[in-house]
């Protein structure tokens, strides 16, 4: 019932973007950590799935062995799909046997592609390839083009309800959090919603309290300017 994407690019930033007819499908598929890795679980999903493979990759063990521990014990594997990508080394997934076509998945230097319900194959190949081909631009903007290309080679096959976007960066809290839970055209909505976290909302989580800066930024007036540096910069490489 939905496809999603998992990437981290050469600064070890994670993000992750998911679509699918079904309500809020970003509230509990997708499930990233600083540092550690992204993970994504779909079909008949397995909350528990996220915190686990985090904690296990967290440990050190490979993607594969992740996966394979996710699912050992877990009666309902056979309807359960699952991708996890790590910090370094290579992703992994699973895509259980009774998951409905057309179901599967693909990985790719530093991403993952997987889904399931979907028209067919052409959904997850045509993510993929729009993500390398988008290679430069920012790791936000590849995902909503990936998504994108993957929603024009079909998509779900039962339609459109939500979406979402991860951005996963070098703090606990997330640089990006942004979710379509019901519309008639998810993935336009979201991309809207990035353009709108671009005037604001962005530069200003620049000037909050995090790694290295325990206090962040109070004094308005420095805030202010620190959103206004963001859109020259901005402006000047668009």
């Amino acid at each position: 019932m939905t496809w999603s994407i998992l990437a981290r690019d050469d600064k070890g930033v994670f993000g992750a973007a998911i679509a699918s007819r079904f309500f809020a499908v970003g509230s509990l598929c997708v499930h990233t950590r600083r540092g550690v890795g992204a993970v994504s679980t779909q079909a008949l999903m397995n909350p528990l799935y996220g915190p686990a493979a985090l904690d296990l990759l967290g440990q050190g063990l490979a993607a594969s062995e992740v996966v394979g521990a996710l699912i050992a014990p877990d009666d309902g594997r056979a309807q359960r799909q699952v991708h996890v990508l790590p910090l370094t080394g290579p992703a992994a997934a699973s895509t259980g046997a009774s998951c409905v076509d057309w179901c599967g998945h693909l990985a790719g230097d530093g991403f993952s592609v997987a889904g399931n319900m979907l028209a067919g194959p052409d959904v997850i190949e045509a993510t993929a390839a729009a993500y390398v081909r988008t290679q430069g631009l920012p790791l936000a903007e590849r995902l909503l083009a990936a998504m994108e290309a993957g929603e024009a080679a079909g998509g779900d096959k039962r339609g459109k309800q939500s979406a979402a976007l991860r951005i996963h960066a070098d703090e606990d809290y997330l640089a990006l959090d942004l979710r379509v839970d019901d519309h008639a055209d998810p993935l336009p909505e979201l991309r809207r919603l990035y353009a709108v976290s671009l005037e604001r909302f962005q530069p200003f989580l620049s000037c909050l309290p995090g790694r290295g800066r325990p206090s962040g930024i109070t004094d308005r007036a420095q805030i202010e300017a620190a959103i206004a540096d963001f859109q020259q910069r901005r402006g000047s490489t668009s």
